[in-house]
């Protein structure tokens, strides 16, 4: 490395944020950017160690020690080239992923691990502003064609990819302009949405088709698609939600985390929608769900300026750092506090809702919840819970967003259409590794295949399915795979 005892002088610093009464007041990005000589100190901070579990931490298999010591030398378009290589999308995994890399970085074990996230989003903004982002050029075209459903980060690096290995790619969308989750489901403030539609714009110049307000299986037959194309890519994602099905369900003020979610990126983006205003304006507002997707509900929720926000998670509280049952370089399940929760949230852990509360008008009133506690294994792994006796309560609260995760894919339409055949947990079935549905030409990727998961694995699945579809088609395949990545694949 460009300063091998970097990690010694300097400490990991983060980029300064604006003030949560300023950021609420809009829906703006409010992380800022290193200076120059900041940015320069955290990739020195890079120890050059012997074995960089970084990489294995990281999906894509980043080649991270080596972008880092580009950005230290200020080698801008090799850090990129570095970059690039193995991460369609540095612009997305820069704002939005968790980062597993951090948690694998060596010197995470006993001091704070390198700021990778942060870099990586400095060398691709960095990039852009250069000039070295440009759109692909593919000069020999293969004759063979791809549909890809569905425009989330998994369908989005599929089609790159095989765009780049000269086929040529449409991509269909049933929303009305792409992106997906990355779209309609991270608000804006996580993720601007001309950071999307710059990449989209460069997707196109580059040669893919899309193809917007189109369901395969309603709009367009999905047997018609696999007929018509060459080979056909679903990474129409794990949409299903988890419900809780207990007594008030039916009540006006709860919803899906996503019905919110999306509701609201739409009224930023000036999308049209047809359901009714779904807004924690002066309610009392409780999120059920501890993960990510709970945490954008309270961010949303004080945009919409709430009179409270709450946010339950059934599941005890996490440590503050690793334990014995977490060691590095596994990604520890620690206690996460997120911008949303700075801007304001009361946070309660082992609590368990039990009904749903209306008034006479069939409007949530509020929550009938009980404090439980878990029964664990020998690795402190939950079992059961049970309820605390006398802990039973009710609590205001007009809004609730159902933030527990998703279950499977959409069965009805395209699914049911081609016949692909499904897992033991409601997924496409197709292996790691080979991507393949029953149906010999169709190909799975992303959460519809793998279930609910992080983008940066999205785009890893996207990236490995390219691959199998283009030997499927060609016999082989020039595109680097994550496990032998080659620099300028």
């Amino acid at each position: 490395m460009g300063k091998v005892t970097g990690f010694k002088e300097f400490d990991r610093e983060l980029p300064a944020k604006k003030s949560p009464a300023e950021r609420v007041s809009n829906y703006k990005e409010f992380v800022g950017l290193y200076s120059d000589e900041k940015l320069n100190k955290q990739a020195a901070r890079c120890m050059n160690c012997g074995i960089p579990f970084c990489h294995s931490g990281c999906p894509l298999g980043n080649i991270i020690p080596e972008f880092n010591d580009a950005v230290y030398k200020e080698n801008w378009e090799e850090a990129y080239n570095i970059l690039s290589s193995t991460n369609n999308f540095p612009e997305f995994t820069g704002r939005i992923c968790p980062a597993p890399c951090e948690s694998a970085c060596v010197l995470g074990i006993n001091r704070p691990p390198v700021a990778i996230e942060e870099i990586e989003k400095h060398i691709i903004e960095i990039a852009y502003s250069k000039g070295y982002v440009q759109p692909h050029n593919t000069h020999l075209r293969t004759g063979k064609s791809v549909a890809v459903v569905g425009s989330g980060p998994a369908g989005l690096a599929a089609a790159a990819q095989l765009n780049k290995a000269g086929h040529l790619v449409t991509v269909y969308e049933r929303d009305d302009k792409a992106g997906g989750l990355l779209r309609y489901g991270i608000p804006d403030f996580k993720l601007d949405k001309w950071v999307v539609d710059r990449r989209i714009k460069l997707m196109e110049e580059s040669g893919i088709l899309f193809k917007y307000n189109t369901e395969v299986g309603k709009d367009i037959s999905a047997k018609e698609l696999a007929e018509n194309f060459d080979a056909v890519v679903l990474a129409g994602g794990s949409t299903i939600p988890r419900n809780l099905n207990i007594p008030g369900r039916e009540l006006k003020g709860v919803y899906f985390a996503m019905e919110f979610l999306k509701q609201q990126n739409k009224r930023v983006g000036n999308s049209p929608f047809d359901a009714e205003d779904i807004l924690a304006t002066d309610a009392d507002v409780v999120v059920i769900g501890g993960g990510d997707t709970g945490s954008d509900c309270v961010g949303t929720s004080n945009r919409h300026k709430a009179k409270s926000v709450k946010q339950f998670e059934v599941m005890f509280k996490p440590p503050g750092d690793r334990t014995d049952s977490m060691p590095w370089p596994t990604y520890p399940m620690v206690l996460k506090t997120t911008s949303s929760h700075e801007e304001g949230c009361e946070r309660f852990w082992g609590v368990n809702t039990k009904k749903f509360i209306g008034d006479e008008n069939g409007n949530l009133k509020s929550l009938l919840v009980t404090d439980v506690n878990w029964e664990k294994d020998i690795f402190g792994r939950p079992i059961k819970f049970n309820e605390v006796e006398g802990s039973e309560r009710e609590i205001p609260c007009q809004r609730v967003f159902l933030a527990m995760g998703f279950l499977h894919p959409q069965f009805e339409g395209m699914l049911e259409e081609l016949g692909v055949e499904i897992d033991e947990r409601g997924n496409v079935k197709a292996r790691e590794g080979v991507y393949q549905t029953n149906v010999s030409n169709v190909f799975a990727a992303g959460d519809m295949r793998r279930g609910q998961s992080l983008v940066v694995w999205a785009i890893s699945e996207g990236r490995e399915a390219a691959r199998k579809v283009d030997e499927y088609l060609m016999g082989a395949t020039a595109l680097a795979s994550k496990d032998a990545v080659s620099m300028f694949a």
